[in-house]
Order: C-alpha cells, then sequence, then structure tokens
C-alpha cells in the first residue's frame, strides 16, 4: 500500500463538522479545510484506514488521486486515463464508480460514471493485459469522483459503505436516529462516560448504543469487518490486523457507569436490547420498559439525552405540545443535578418545555434541520418568558 500522503477528504451529514474536526485532530491529523459537511485532511492509506477504524461522525473517507479540467466526457475520459489505475486497483477485484456531477453537458448522470469506469478498465487493460470487473455495488473497490463546472476530483472511496453503518442496528424501528448524529449529539453534551447517561424515548436504542461505545472506548469500526480500502491494490492485512489489535487494546471496563434507557413501547425495547447485543454492549445498558417520567434517575449527576418525536416524521406536532410540557417537568422535578438535552426539529414544540435553553446546536436529522437544546437543571430552573 502506497504511503504517499495526500489529501484526504472525509464527509460527514450536514452540520457535523465541528464534531468531525475534533475528531481528525484526535487522531493527530492536521485539519486542513472544513465545509459545512466535510473536513479535510492529509495523509497516507494507512491514515484513512485509521480514520475508517476510529471516527464516529464521518460517513466516507475519501483518498485523493487526482485533479483536472474536463469540459465534456471526452475530457473526463481523458482526464481519468491519465491517473495510474495500476497502482491503485488490482485487477481481480470489482470496481464500483460513483459520483457528483453538476456539468452543463451532462443530461444523465450515469452517462459519466461509465466514461470513468471505461477510462479505468481501458488503461488496466493496456497496463496488465487483463481488466478489472465492475458492479453496481459497494462490495470491491471504489472510485468516486466531483465534476462541477469544469473542475474534476477524482478519489478512491476507502469506505464503501457509510461509516454511519456500523453494523449492529438489526431492527431500525421507527425513525431511527442515524449513528452518526447520535454519537455527534453525544460529543456535544459533553458526556466523557464516567457519569450516569440517561435516555428515556430510546426507540431502537442508538443514542445509547453509542454512549456504551464511548463508555468502552470502543472504536466504531471495530463493528464491521468490510471497508472498501480492503480491496485496493497493496492492502496489507496485518497492518490493518495491528491497527485493530491497538483498538481492541484501548477498550476499557465500563461497569461503575451507568447507562439507562427506556420507552414505553416495549416492542422498542424489545428492538434496542438486540441491537445493543449486536453491538456487544447490551450488558452495558439498563433497558426498562416506562413512560419517560417513570425513568430512573440516580443521584450524583450526569446528563438526560432526549430525541422525541417533533410531528416530521411520526405524527401532527400539535399532538405532541403535552409531550414536551411534560418533558419539562420530568426534567425540572426528577433531573436536578443533571444536564438536559432535547433534540427537536420544531421549535413552537421545543417552547412548550418551559425551560429556559443555556445553548442551542444547530444539527440535521437527514433533511430536517434541528435544535440540540441544553437545560442546566438546578434548584429553581425558571420557566421560559
Amino acid at each position: 500500500m502506497q504511503t504517499e500522503k495526500n489529501k484526504i477528504v472525509v464527509t460527514c451529514p450536514k452540520g457535523l463538522s465541528p464534531f468531525l474536526a475534533r475528531e481528525i485532530r484526535s487522531l493527530g491529523l492536521d485539519v486542513i479545510a472544513e465545509t459545512v459537511s466535510g473536513v479535510t485532511t492529509e495523509g497516507s492509506l494507512e491514515d484513512a484506514m485509521a480514520v475508517n477504524l476510529h471516527v464516529r461522525t464521518g460517513h466516507r473517507v475519501l483518498f485523493s488521486l487526482d485533479e483536472f479540467n474536463a469540459r465534456n466526457a471526452d475530457d473526463l475520459y481523458d482526464g481519468m486515463s491519465g491517473i495510474a489505475w495500476e497502482r491503485h486497483l488490482a485487477a481481480d477485484r470489482t470496481i464500483t464508480v460513483h459520483s457528483s456531477v453538476d456539468n452543463a453537458t451532462v443530461r444523465d448522470s450515469r452517462y459519466p460514471n461509465l466514461k470513468c469506469k471505461d477510462a479505468i478498465v481501458d488503461r488496466m487493460r493496456r497496463k496488465l493485459g487483463v481488466r478489472p470487473d465492475s458492479g453496481p455495488d459497494r462490495g470491491g473497490a471504489v472510485v468516486f469522483f466531483y465534476w462541477k463546472d469544469i473542475h474534476c476530483s477524482v478519489y478512491l472511496d476507502t469506505s464503501g459503505e457509510p461509516l454511519s453503518k456500523r453494523g449492529y442496528r438489526k431492527i431500525p424501528w421507527k425513525a431511527p436516529m442515524q449513528e452518526t448524529l447520535a454519537a455527534a449529539v453525544i460529543m456535544a453534551s459533553g458526556w466523557d462516560g464516567r457519569s450516569t447517561f440517561i435516555n428515556p424515548m430510546c426507540g431502537s436504542g442508538t443514542l445509547a448504543i453509542e454512549a456504551a461505545l464511548v463508555a468502552t472506548h470502543c472504536a466504531p469500526g471495530l463493528l464491521r469487518t468490510e471497508f472498501a480500502f480492503r480491496h485496493l491494490r497493496g492492502f496489507h492485512e496485518t497492518a490493518w490486523e495491528r491497527m485493530r489489535k491497538m483498538a481492541r487494546e484501548e477498550r476499557r471496563d465500563s461497569a461503575a457507569v451507568r447507562i439507562i434507557a427506556t420507552d414505553a413501547d416495549p416492542d422498542a425495547v424489545a428492538a434496542a436490547r438486540k441491537n445493543a447485543a449486536s453491538a456487544g454492549v447490551e450488558g452495558r445498558i439498563e433497558f426498562s420498559t416506562c413512560d419517560f417520567s417513570g425513568t430512573e434517575v440516580p443521584g450524583g449527576g450526569g446528563v438526560v439525552v432526549v430525541n422525541p418525536e417533533y410531528g416530521e416524521r411520526l405524527g401532527a406536532a400539535k399532538d405532541l405540545t403535552g409531550v414536551y410540557r411534560g418533558l419539562g417537568d420530568f426534567f425540572k422535578q426528577r433531573c436536578r443535578g443533571y444536564t438536559g438535552w432535547i433534540l427537536t426539529g420544531d421549535s413552537q414544540l421545543a417552547k412548550a418545555v418551559g425551560l429556559r435553553s443555556k445553548s442551542r446546536t444547530a444539527l440535521f436529522n437527514g433533511p430536517i434541520e434541528c435544535r440540540l437544546l441544553e437545560y442546566e437543571l438546578y434548584e429553581g430552573s425558571r420557566k421560559k418568558v
């Protein structure tokens, strides 16, 4: 595997880049640029492997190969033909091409992918005498290019399937929170895995499971075995296994930390238990079936994180006002000494909580712009006026 350093672009859901940048720096990599949906750093393919293994808020790790100008599909073919694909791709593995294209000459988005694929296999046939097969899914090596106007950037997608697909969510339940968003919410809360974490309305358990992974220092990439970089030419299995071994050795016991997850729907709790078992953290989470107001709140403080319904997906917002009012009462009466957090996509419903929020962090749940609201829960919490 090549050791030279190239630009690495790590994509993420909109609004998560500040959290992703923090993770990139924690791996000893520099942040060169940050956009609303990605972070650019620099490193080797081995660094890209480490990012795939460790980051919780990223979606794809794109290793830069080349940039060139292309006015039309023929220019695209020529530019792609100039890349030394034989150095990166193995002839006995499949390749998949994906793209983001905004070029005035393109009417069918599939056509540029086909031209790119043709350029790759034609060059490899010339250089090696054989050509790789291509397929529609991300089961082998993955090439990604971004073509806007005349500028084209070409990458190896070292992730394949998005990193949000940890592999543990066997039963998604209703409107599940994406794993990367859950990880960002936990990071935003400042929870360090040492105090109590409470998650009423847990649904399929994503927040509680991600909290358990944080508490045990479990690298999220340990939960899956398939990454696109494994299909690149020169991939060193021993280096990857050494990296995984080090990550496993960094895991720690979190028996003293309580993670409490509840839901009023017993089927949701059953789904959450199964998902936690798939993630290997079922024993770290205390699941129970009850209304949020009946959730156990131990002394000693910590965080209470709730992702309630907000009408966009699961029902009319007007029917949820009482739920939000009840959450405010629960926070005020039961959670003193904790910090409360509510993720919602409805500002009017947020007002029904009746407490003054200390901070508001903009996050996106898919296309829905949400706010993560922070509440300091101390004696004499005042109503918002």
